[in-house]
């Protein structure tokens, strides 16, 4: 999405004869956005990408609201969750509305499936672990701090070196770019942007791999995950151009936008999709102001949800948090620094905290998983 990139090898022009050395003829796929009228991807494959030999079955995803009515804060210890599973099927659902669907895993083992999610965009933070996405586009190396963002309908493996890892995730109903805002008329991240394209990362070219066998694949929909088995190794691709492709971006490469008093949260926004903005809170100088209050201000927002998730360092307006901790604070509730934070911040310099914010501008629903993890007292948590 990015920005445009050509790899391997692709004809002079599209939808013309592509041919091998001796001879055989490469099958192109068009992977494309809104029907015809968004950005795409042609890629050009050894074998035809639709031969299914078999289906298997299909497993129902069921996302149970928590049992209790009470609209409250939140503060879910994620970390506390067991590591089990793979990137796919160890997730834990935890807040969800008809954008999006965020979910932490901590994966024990890799798989040899692939996956695809048909019907959303996704995007991981990496808080612990490192590896390499690997997609028919090619190799993306990925470590703690980094945002993997996988356009909906790619096929992808994640590998991991050394496990357990954790990792966030966001699904969203369509697709997770950067913020208009940030790009000029031809999509060209422009100077006040908090990052450039040289920041971002582009998967690196990898050979074709040409083989006949049994490989499943797990396909989410909307209402589950179908298994099926392809007769050819899906990572096929002799080459492709487009800008539909996964792509990485360190959230250590974000330059935080300061000002004279406290910047609105805004100025860190990151991603946007419909529904939402992502934020990156990174390591920066407070405000110069000489009577400036560096903490947050107390805040009611009146159209939003927030979701923030802790990565690393210290957190200048929160008690009790820990890297792995999720908080929510819902609309119609008003949050801000716990006690003591607000004036203790007064002369103080910088900050060296690391976190994801999520803003979702519907309602979001606590799935019954994420109470397992819910700290009930934090609701509390201001009183003196």
């Amino acid at each position: 999405m990015p920005y445009y990139v050509s790899r391997g090898s692709v004809p002079k022009k599209r939808h013309i004869v592509h041919r091998s050395p001796s001879g055989a003829l490469f099958h192109e796929e068009h992977i494309s956005r809104h029907g015809f009228s968004d950005i795409y991807t042609n890629a050009y494959h050894i074998h035809p990408p639709t031969r299914v030999t078999r289906l298997g079955g299909f497993d129902p995803q069921q996302i149970v609201r928590k049992g209790e009515a009470l609209h409250r804060h939140h503060h879910l210890k994620t970390f506390q969750f067991a590591a089990q599973s793979d990137f796919i099927s160890g997730r834990q659902a935890l807040l969800f509305n008809s954008d999006c669907l965020i979910s932490t895993v901590h994966p024990v083992s890799n798989t040899e499936r692939f996956y695809r999610n048909a019907h959303a965009d996704e995007m991981f933070f990496v808080r612990r672990g490192q590896g390499t996405l690997v997609s028919p586009m090619g190799r993306l190396a990925f470590q703690a701090g980094d945002y993997l963002v996988i356009p909906g309908g790619t096929l992808f493996q994640l590998y991991f070196e050394g496990l357990p890892a954790e990792l966030l995730v966001l699904e969203a109903n369509g697709l997770i770019e950067t913020p208009r805002r940030y790009r000029n008329a031809h999509g060209q991240l422009l100077e006040h942007a908090p990052f450039c394209e040289r920041d971002l990362r582009v998967p690196e070219w990898m050979e074709p791999i040409d083989a006949r066998g049994e490989f499943e694949i797990v396909v989410k929909t909307r209402d589950g995950w179908q298994t099926m088995f392809v007769q050819h190794h899906p990572f096929d691709l002799v080459g492709w151009d487009g800008y539909y492709y996964p792509w990485a971006f360190d959230i250590r490469e974000f330059a935080p936008i300061v000002g004279k008093v406290h910047q609105p949260p805004p100025v860190h926004q990151t991603f946007q999709a419909p529904g939402l903005v992502v934020c990156s809170f990174c390591p920066r100088l407070f405000d110069f102001h000489e009577e400036a209050i560096p903490a947050p201000y107390n805040h009611s927002n009146v159209d939003s949800d927030e979701v923030l998730y802790y990565f690393e360092g210290d957190f200048m307006s929160r008690r009790g948090i820990s890297p792995g901790s999720i908080t929510l604070h819902p609309a119609g509730l008003p949050h801000g620094p716990h006690p003591g934070l607000y004036e203790g911040s007064i002369g103080k310099k910088e900050t060296r905290e690391y976190a994801v914010m999520i803003d979702t501008f519907r309602p979001l629903h606590v799935a019954q998983t994420a109470m397992q993890v819910d700290d009930a007292r934090y609701p509390y948590s201001w009183l003196e």
